[in-house]
């Protein structure tokens, strides 16, 4: 249920845009107006996701790649490249870790490393996480102390691929707690499957157990299992065709949220829902948005968040 109430908070909560936000990016460069049909021509990058209350995500690069993205409460991502495929990814910063709609207090560090294999394609990523958080006051004191070290995670993921159409198959992720003089093993699985509608993801089934064995391979039965639809795709351009995948598969796992599944999507789905399907009678959740689109066919708004575009 938890899913349910982050996916219901994540979308509908947003609204529209703030009239005071800037419309020049880092470098002092003219932005997309949301409120200006004339619209951006040429190559662009999406520079910035905000709402009417924040900045959901600011995007910075260094030529034509993207190389930074600042989030909620100032949280920082740093990507790094090999040739032009990323290889690294690290962030520090605050994550929804308990799905309740607000950014967790506990603070989170994780490393990222990414293997390509056959044809380029990403085969893996191998994650260490680590957790930190603010002791209570210890009076006479009254501020919490500085933070400290709560706990560490290891993770993977491994790719599938549709073999006759090189499309994401399935994710199959592994977790378990790293514990300093214990010998590690992966305790918990997260398993997502997606189908398509042409080339768009019309949906991910996502089943989360516990995984038990000697050796952390044996999967048990999912204790939980979700859901996400996507429909009635349009026929313009999502502005995620202009981030890389590599970055787009981090950031739904960074909180093993698949309600972003779209991302991977060329087009944007005016209708989505959640199903909980663990419970006897599953009742979806669904959503809907009429999007706004420039000239060049970009989305600039949907489901209350606005896209501003830069020139690249």
């Amino acid at each position: 249920m938890k899913q349910i109430f982050y996916f219901i908070l994540l979308i509908a909560g947003f609204s529209s845009i703030h009239s005071c936000k800037s419309l020049l990016d880092e470098d002092g460069n003219p932005l997309l107006d949301l409120n200006n049909t004339n619209g951006l021509s040429g190559p662009r990058a999406l520079y910035r996701e905000i709402t009417d209350e924040d900045t959901i995500a600011e995007y910075q690069y260094s030529g034509l790649l993207v190389t930074k993205v600042i989030t909620d409460s100032a949280s920082i991502t740093n990507i790094m490249y090999s040739g032009d495929k990323i290889s690294q990814i690290n962030f520090n910063g605050f994550l929804d870790l308990d799905d309740d709609g607000e950014l967790d207090k506990d603070s989170v560090s994780y490393t990222q490393l990414f293997t390509y294999g056959n044809g380029g394609r990403l085969d893996k990523i191998s994650e260490n996480r680590s957790i930190f958080r603010r002791p209570p006051p210890v009076p006479p004191a009254t501020t919490p102390g500085p933070q400290t070290l709560l706990g560490k995670e290891k993770k993977q993921y491994e790719f599938k691929y549709v073999a006759a159409s090189a499309k994401l198959d399935s994710i199959i992720g592994k977790s378990g707690i790293d514990v300093a003089g214990t010998q590690f093993k992966f305790t918990e699985y997260s398993r997502t499957g997606f189908t398509y509608i042409g080339d768009n993801v019309s949906r991910a089934v996502n089943f989360i157990g516990q995984l038990t064995g000697t050796n952390g391979d044996v999967f048990q039965p999912p204790l939980e299992k979700y859901g996400f639809d996507f429909y009635a795709y349009d026929n313009q351009i999502s502005p995620f065709t202009l981030l890389p995948t590599a970055y787009k598969i981090s950031r739904i796992l960074s909180t093993n949220n698949y309600g972003e599944s779209h991302l991977f999507s060329p087009n944007n789905p005016k209708r989505v829902s959640l199903t909980d399907l663990t419970t006897p009678i599953p009742t979806p959740i669904v959503l809907s948005t009429n999007y706004v689109y420039d000239p060049q066919t970009y989305m600039t708004k949907g489901y209350g968040v606005n896209y501003i575009y830069k020139p690249q």
